[in-house]
């Protein structure tokens, strides 16, 4: 039998419940050596408890932020009306759903997370090399989500101090109180993570209706200063349904598929604690795309009255809220911001670079160690620079993720439904020499088929304004699909290879 047939053979060292899960034999001693820690193995099936609602939470935390309203809000900045904005956004939380359910099933079945999911297809090893480009990922979405945090404690400081602490001395074109701003959420965010798992859970149950009602206070606010939500809703397109649109919209569905295409990578991160397959599908489809849709129209409705009362178009939230003359008001809209930024942050940028991290030396690096590892390489990547424009934040930093992770994507679902259709073999997972050891812990055909696809999905893309020109100028075609590219490639690849130069048997 080869590496990747399935089979109706009974694995040793693990047991599978009537209702599909999986989990190891109880009694017999856990995976132990230099691929196993106890923060990456399995979670036994008694300790896998989240419900339909926890998952629905989870995603309403994470999809009320303030990237997603700037996410949303970009798109009017760049032209956008608040139909064609919204029906961009819809879509491509409906496509993105679908890997997001198809990554997301190993979890409630076998309780493992992302850089242990991703040991059956690129090898025991050969999973750092997905593991630390998501990771990397995320802490360019950390560092972007704490300089908004900061932001936000800023203006909320300056309100309440004055102009001693607005208008200071400026380091890097920034009053230096910005950067006390930065730190101070940064450390608060810290704090929160070293709790660990079931206080982010506890966090989110409650953190996602509280945002969700500071932008509908956001909206009746905008509605009053506009003299209506009619307002709201005359914004002209300045694109039109023409040329002009179509030549925006599709690197705007790249990016927005972007958005959450990390997500559709780790989702087992936190689908390994689902009660049953039902909990983590069902919270899953009902959290996403309703809410990003409903969150969306929020945010451009707010954006085109922001049009419509000051001029121009103000995406970012956190300087629209500047604008009040109530205190209490901006009280309001800033704590809303900073609840909403810990929400997204803490759950989606900081638990799976922790555990990818961890991944990649399990003896030395711990959940905690991986998570402080995340929060300086945040601070490294300078998160104020990718968030000063829109046109760059959505088209370059958007685009060249969700096409790189478009990649992984393609070849997890390929190897975990096509090949194995489902079926994984626990204990194999963390030791050498197993199935998933491949030649010398590397599956060479996950690799060239990542490498392929990476290469045609932002080869030829723009990397303005991180740098000048690009990469493979005759791929520029493919540029504005970059995730569809990916995914796409990488999986009739990684099929085509491994059918083609079968692994070694197991």
């Amino acid at each position: 039998m080869t590496d990747t047939a399935p089979s109706a053979i009974p694995i040793s060292g693990q047991v599978a419940l009537p209702d599909g899960r999986v989990e190891l034999t109880p009694g017999s001693p856990p995976p132990s050596g230099p691929y196993a820690n106890e923060d990456l193995l399995p979670v036994p099936v008694a300790k896998r408890t989240w419900t339909t609602y926890n998952f629905s939470a989870l995603w309403v935390g994470m999809a009320h932020n303030t990237a997603s309203w700037t996410l949303a809000s970009g798109l009017i900045a760049v032209g956008m009306d608040w139909k064609q904005a919204v029906f961009t956004i819809a879509l491509a939380n409906l496509i993105v759903l679908v890997p997001m359910l198809l990554t997301g099933h190993a979890g409630p079945k076998y309780g493992i997370p992302f850089p242990v999911f991703a040991r059956a297809s690129f090898g025991v090893r050969g999973a750092n090399l997905p593991a630390v480009v998501r990771a990397l990922v995320a802490c360019g979405w950390f560092g972007i989500q704490t300089w908004i945090g900061g932001e936000a404690i800023f203006f909320l400081a300056g309100k309440l101090i004055g102009s001693g602490w607005s208008d200071t001395g400026k380091i890097g074109g920034y009053p230096w109180t910005m950067w006390l701003s930065f730190v101070l959420f940064w450390v608060l965010q810290v704090a929160i993570i070293y709790r660990g798992m079931e206080t982010i859970r506890r966090f989110e149950n409650w953190a996602a209706p509280f945002v969700l009602v500071g932008a509908f206070v956001m909206l009746i606010w905008m509605s009053n200063k506009a003299g209506g939500l009619g307002p709201l809703f005359d914004q002209p397109s300045k694109l039109g349904w023409g040329g002009g649109f179509w030549k925006i919209f599709w690197p705007s569905l790249m990016g927005m598929i972007g958005f959450w295409s990390t997500l559709s990578l780790n989702i087992p991160d936190f689908t390994r604690y689902g009660k049953s397959q039902k909990a983590q599908t069902w919270g899953q489809a009902l959290g996403l795309p309703t809410t990003m849709t409903l969150f969306a129209f929020l945010s451009v409705l707010v954006t085109s009255g922001s049009q419509a009362v000051y001029g121009q178009p103000i995406w970012d939230p956190v300087q629209l809220a500047a604008k009040t003359d109530s205190v209490v008001g901006l009280l309001y809209a800033l704590v809303t911001v900073l609840v909403a930024t810990l929400s997204v942050n803490i759950a989606a940028n900081l638990v799976s670079p922790a555990f990818d991290f961890s991944n990649i030396a399990p003896r030395r690096i711990s959940f905690r160690t991986g998570a402080l590892v995340t929060c300086v390489l945040g601070v490294l990547i300078f998160p104020w620079k990718l968030y000063s424009d829109p046109q760059g934040y959505i088209f370059t930093w958007l685009g060249l993720v969700g096409g790189l992770l478009g990649t992984v994507a393609g070849i997890l679902v390929a190897d975990y439904w096509i090949l194995r259709r489902t079926r994984l073999d626990l204990t194999d997972l963390y030791r050498t020499g197993g199935r998933y050891w491949y030649d010398g812990g590397w599956n060479w055909r996950a690799v060239v088929a990542f490498l392929a696809g990476g290469i045609l999905a932002i080869g030829g893309a723009s990397f303005k304004p991180l740098i000048d020109g690009r990469l493979v100028p005759a791929l520029s075609s493919l540029a504005d699909y970059g995730w569809a590219v990916g995914l796409a490639t990488s999986l009739v690849l990684y099929l085509g290879l491994t059918l083609l130069v079968r692994p070694k048997e197991a």
